[in-house]
């Protein structure tokens, strides 16, 4: 039985827990660690069986625990994971290792050290049922030599203007997971990024030096094009798209909804909106993903998303910010 330590006890480290308690039978929760821990966290976890304490190194620090699951700030995971590995834990590691990739190199070569750890990143939409059928198809052949990717992503609501000039910006805090999307969906690796951003939703956004909209044009190693539409805000819920094209078909994926029942009558055809919130969208996603974590530290397999596929969306990324900034196409 592995022990875990959950280093944040914000929302995402809440569902990490969760679907360890509700879907694997190989580990548990031990301990929850969370600077700003309050009394019905504390309360929560408690009743999990998991010692809480306000500092991280309480669990690095611990024989008895395993692997850590770093949910914490962004700004926090490159030292949580440094001190993880140096510690001998296994690490699981929310998006992104860092916005710096001096830093996440240092990650790297930790691990190049400690080659008997796993250490994963947590890109949960590749746990994503439709997406993994796509890339399924793609992946057996059926739609030939990949030609065009195309990915739409737009969240229901956009953040404040505090966050997004926090964040790291549209394309390391949100586009993120569609570099990560293009690259798993078409198994290539990216060359170079064009974008056209715009500021159509929230002029805040803008004063703060983000965008909330953008059409990103990516060139693949092969030659094939990928295309990502992104908007912060859409009326009509969360939504999550994908289309491989290629020389013998196309494989595409729409976007979950309570029902696909549809009711027709005078006024014509209606149905469900998209899921609207990302949580119910990708719960399963996300309980997929912490098991094939553990599955990989009990089996001694390799992990689904490596640290490498971590530095890779980063650097597509900050080639992307690049872009925006001058109007050019900018190499990975």
């Amino acid at each position: 039985m592995l022990n875990i330590g959950i280093i944040g006890a914000g929302r995402i480290g809440k569902v990490h827990t969760q679907s360890i308690v509700n879907y694997v039978r190989t580990a548990k929760v031990a301990a929850v660690a969370d600077p700003f821990i309050t009394g019905e966290t504390t309360a929560w976890a408690s009743g999990l069986g998991a010692k809480v304490t306000k500092n991280y190194l309480d669990i690095i620090n611990d024989p008895a625990i395993d692997a850590v699951l770093i949910c914490s700030s962004t700004d926090t995971h490159s030292q949580i994971s440094l001190e993880a590995i140096a510690a001998g834990k296994h690490v699981f590691c929310e998006k992104p290792i860092d916005h710096d990739v001096g830093r996440i190199n240092e990650v790297l070569k930790a691990l190049e050290g400690a080659p008997q750890l796993k250490y994963m990143v947590g890109f949960n939409r590749r746990f994503d049922h439709n997406f993994r059928a796509v890339r399924a198809a793609v992946e057996s052949g059926k739609v030939g030599k990949v030609e065009l990717v195309k990915i739409t992503s737009r969240d229901p609501a956009p953040p404040s203007a505090e966050y997004a000039a926090r964040s790291g910006g549209i394309f390391l805090d949100m586009a993120i997971h569609d570099f990560d999307m293009v690259r798993y969906l078409s198994g290539e690796e990216v060359e170079s990024v064009y974008v056209q951003p715009a500021v159509l939703v929230d002029p805040a956004i803008g004063e703060a030096g983000d965008f909330d909209s953008a059409v990103i044009t990516l060139k693949l190693k092969s030659g094939a094009l990928a295309v990502i539409d992104n908007c912060r805000r859409c009326a009509y819920g969360y939504d999550q798209r994908a289309e491989v094209f290629g020389s013998e078909g196309a494989a595409i994926c729409g976007n979950d909804r309570q029902s696909n029942a549809q009711l027709w009558d005078d006024k014509g055809e209606a149905g469900e909106k998209p899921l609207f919130f990302f949580l119910e969208r990708y719960m399963q996603a996300y309980a997929t993903e912490v098991t094939e974590f553990i599955e990989a530290v009990v089996n001694d397999t390799p992990v689904p998303v490596d640290a490498q596929a971590g530095l890779a969306a980063v650097l597509i990324g900050i080639a992307a910010t690049e872009s925006a900034k001058t109007g050019l196409p900018v190499k990975v």
